[in-house]
């Protein structure tokens, strides 16, 4: 089963890490990510760029409006994710529990990515995304 493991976190947790240095994070994250490979269980891991060079699509009218970031009060930021291939959500939580670079404000939210197997066969739209997801190897 696989699952995606979201880190996120509120503007003062996330401020706090202006203080570490880069390679620091970079060692800390390498070697929890190695743990990862070796076990074979990362599927994906993605950092995001700062919420200040992104934008926010807002669909509360219409046309949607469109907000540079940052985004002016936030409650948490999104700032990374793993995608793990795990036995059991347990599994999952526990890998979340080791990650590094963590502290009060910062949180990691679980859920399962359901596998396109889930999904009825039988629909023309699930055939193409099996047929292009073949093609190129997720499959």
């Amino acid at each position: 089963m696989k699952y995606m493991l979201i880190m996120r976190g509120n503007d003062e947790a996330v401020a706090s890490f202006a203080d570490v240095k880069f390679e620091d994070m970079l060692e800390a994250m390498g070697r929890f990510n190695d743990e990862l490979i070796s076990s074979g269980v990362l599927v994906a891991a993605e950092g995001l760029d700062a919420a200040e060079q992104g934008v926010v699509v807002d669909y509360s009218s219409t046309p949607p409006v469109v907000t540079d970031g940052p985004y002016g009060e936030t409650k948490e930021l999104f700032g990374g994710y793993y995608i793990l291939d795990v036995a059991s959500k347990e599994e999952a939580v526990e890998w979340a529990k080791r990650l590094p670079m963590t502290r009060p404000g910062i949180k990691t939210e679980i859920r399962r990515v359901p596998s396109i197997d889930e999904f009825p066969q039988d629909n023309p739209w699930i055939q193409k995304e099996r047929a292009w997801r073949e093609s190129n190897g997720q499959l």
